[in-house]
């Protein structure tokens, strides 16, 4: 077994909110091994203590669940009520509920109070417009304070909220909020980004044009020289200063959100979660594996594109500051995350595998410049953090801090396996499941894999943030189809995935992704972690391409400024791969790349590059953030036998 990276103290582990948890609500005192077995063995008195620990407002009923074991079917507290804007909208006065940091101009902050008033003045602006439980209202816009007010604005009076990143083109917005049939758009004409000014006023147009049902179209910049029909923000809202805030009391399984999926396969899915679902889910996962607690702060470097904007706004549910980082991670300073974070000193700072790559490679130590003297959590997502990852987070950013990698999905938004601030951290490794998650790995043949076995990541009981629905899905078919068709009854995430003898999870790669080389299922995953800790090497996307009867692997790489691909460097990659995993996974061709295709979240985006290779049209470019990099690959002569 190999030794920790980090282990905490046993200080913190007394200090942890998991532990007081354990302790106090869960009914006995065990290890997470045995607290977790007993919350998906007792999913109604997990959840229900979660309930109670977390002090959810509302009313919970008399019932805990209903089909208990149905997946899909099952549903929690269905006597519940309640209102997430009013779950989260609680901290004090005078404390500082959001700092919005822009690339341009100072910081901004909300207190709770000021937090408060904006969220009433939107939700009476809404229903000043008609807007009722249900409908559903739309932002088009950075991660800004703003965009926060008019989701929980939305949420206070039971509207339905979705939101998109000034990043996406037209067709990309009306492929999502074309299926949902939005009343209200809250939008800017403009963003800035890496020190650059985008307009986008046209876009909005386009978008404007595309959604029949809009009644209002509100513009959160001020300019006047633009040819949009939109009502300015203050005259929006002006005419309710001094409006009270009223919450409406709705069922647990109201529709709080939309989130997408990618769409690289077609048109995105639309995904309704149900408001008391994610807000349990986000109240265990950052209360007891985050350890968040009220009064720290919390940034996480997303776009409100991501579900990720959604995780970080529920961790007002825990009283707990957020700051919104808008603008490029690396502008005007390569370690501008790093500043906030120290400045506004964070408690938790989120971020995206890649960025943590990205800072490694080039050799940034922010441990040089930086104290981080608040800063207790690094959570990572996106992508599998490799190895070199970990130790660059223990030895360049801070000794002592708890590293949670984490996974899960829009489509629960929320964790499958994550960190526990109470055991040691491996690197490599996600540190278990996330407790009422009954995480598990299938062999193909649906049964339990073996420890270091590969297959599918699957969840083989029910938990309340299972999407409430699809978008355009009647009958529910499609829904069954996205994830309990390959294994009936049990959920199947869509990743490759094994378990470790430590008790934690790797993620090996998208399961849709998976490498098939002579009928052996090989995770790009691996393939990326063996590839990438090789100096010259930033990405790595890596394909099965049909060839010969069989499957052949090709890896693009894109690699350091000034290097080029030599026969050296190639015979390093080929003997590095066998050796550390194994015969099976060497390449049969490598190729320089100067770019790889990825989705707006950051994830390199393999299946768009496996269409291309196997000949098929790639279905959806718009899901792309950088859809010109797929002519790179078109007849590459690389690839000519």
């Amino acid at each position: 077994m190999t030794s920790p990276l980090w282990r905490p103290s046993a200080d913190q582990v007394a200090r942890a909110r998991i532990t007081e948890f354990r302790e106090h609500h869960a009914g006995h005192k065990t290890d997470f091994a045995g607290l977790h077995k007993w919350s998906i063995e007792n999913r109604e008195a997990f959840w229900s203590a979660i309930w109670d620990y977390c002090d959810v407002l509302g009313t919970r009923g008399d019932r805990r669940s209903v089909d208990r074991e149905a997946m899909p079917g099952a549903s929690f507290f269905p006597d519940a009520t309640l209102n997430y804007a009013r779950n989260v909208l609680r901290g004090p006065d005078n404390d500082v509920a959001i700092i919005s940091c822009c690339e341009t101009g100072a910081d901004k902050e909300f207190t709770w109070s000021e937090l408060r008033a904006e969220v009433a003045r939107v939700s009476a602006a809404l229903r000043a417009d008609g807007v009722e439980g249900g409908d559903c209202v739309v932002a088009y816009l950075p991660n800004i304070a703003e965009t926060v007010i008019v989701m929980l604005g939305a949420a206070a009076i039971g509207a339905t909220f979705s939101s998109c990143s000034p990043d996406f083109g037209a067709q990309g917005v009306l492929d999502r909020f074309g299926q949902i049939a939005p009343v209200v758009l809250v939008t800017t004409s403009s963003y800035n980004y890496g020190g650059k000014h985008f307009d986008f006023s046209e876009r909005v147009s386009e978008v404007q044009a595309g959604l029949p049902t809009l009644r209002r179209t509100v513009l959160v910049d001020p300019r006047r020289d633009i040819a949009l029909s939109a009502t300015s923000w203050n005259e929006w809202l002006d005419p309710y200063h001094g409006a009270s805030l009223k919450f409406a009391e709705l069922s647990f399984d109201h529709p709080l959100y939309v989130l997408y999926s990618s769409g690289t396969t077609g048109v995105p899915k639309c995904i309704v979660h149900r408001a008391g679902g994610i807000l349990l889910k986000h109240l265990a996962e950052q209360q007891l594996q985050c350890d968040i607690r009220a009064g720290d702060r919390v940034m996480y470097f997303t776009t409100a594109g991501w579900m990720m904007w959604n995780w970080l706004v529920g961790a007002l549910g825990t009283e707990a500051t957020i700051v919104l980082v808008d603008g490029s991670p690396f502008y005007p300073d390569p370690m501008r995350l790093f500043d906030i974070a120290d400045r506004h000193r964070v408690s938790l700072l989120g971020v995206g595998a890649k960025f943590l790559d990205a800072t490694r490679k080039e050799g940034i130590r922010p441990a040089d410049r930086f104290q981080l003297e608040r800063l207790r959590t690094i959570c990572s997502t996106g992508s599998p953090l490799a190895p070199d990852g970990f130790k660059y987070v223990y030895e360049a950013i801070k000794s002592d801090i708890h590293l949670a990698s984490i996974s899960g999905g829009t489509d629960l938004c929320g964790c499958i396996v994550m960190g526990d601030p109470t055991r040691p951290v491996f690197a490599g490794e996600i540190q278990g499941p996330a407790l009422g998650v009954a995480a598990e790995v299938y062999t193909e043949s649906g049964s339990p894999a073996e420890v270091a076995i590969a297959g599918d990541l699957v969840v083989t009981a029910p938990f309340p943030s299972m999407p409430l629905r699809f978008g355009s899905d009647p009958d529910g078919s499609k829904y069954r189809s996205a994830y309990f068709e390959r294994f009936p009854g049990v959920w199947a995430q869509g990743d490759f995935a094994y378990k470790t003898p430590n008790g934690g999870f790797v993620i090996a790669g998208r399961s849709d992704a998976t490498l098939n080389p002579g009928g052996v299922r090989i995770g790009t995953g691996e393939l990326y972690r063996c590839v990438e800790a090789i100096p010259e090497v930033l990405e790595a996307l890596a394909v099965g391409q049909p060839f010969d009867g069989d499957t052949r692997i090709v890896l693009f790489l894109r690699l350091a400024a000034e290097i080029e691909l030599s026969q050296d460097l190639e015979a390093r990659i080929r003997s590095q791969i066998r050796s550390q995993c194994s015969p099976r996974h060497v390449p049969a061709r490598i190729i320089q790349i100067s770019d790889l295709p990825r989705t707006r979240s950051g994830k390199i985006a393999e299946l768009a590059v496996a269409d291309l290779l196997s000949g098929r049209d790639v279905r959806n470019t718009e899901a792309l953030a950088n859809p010109e990099s797929l002519q790179l690959f078109k007849n590459h002569p690389g690839l000519v036998d």
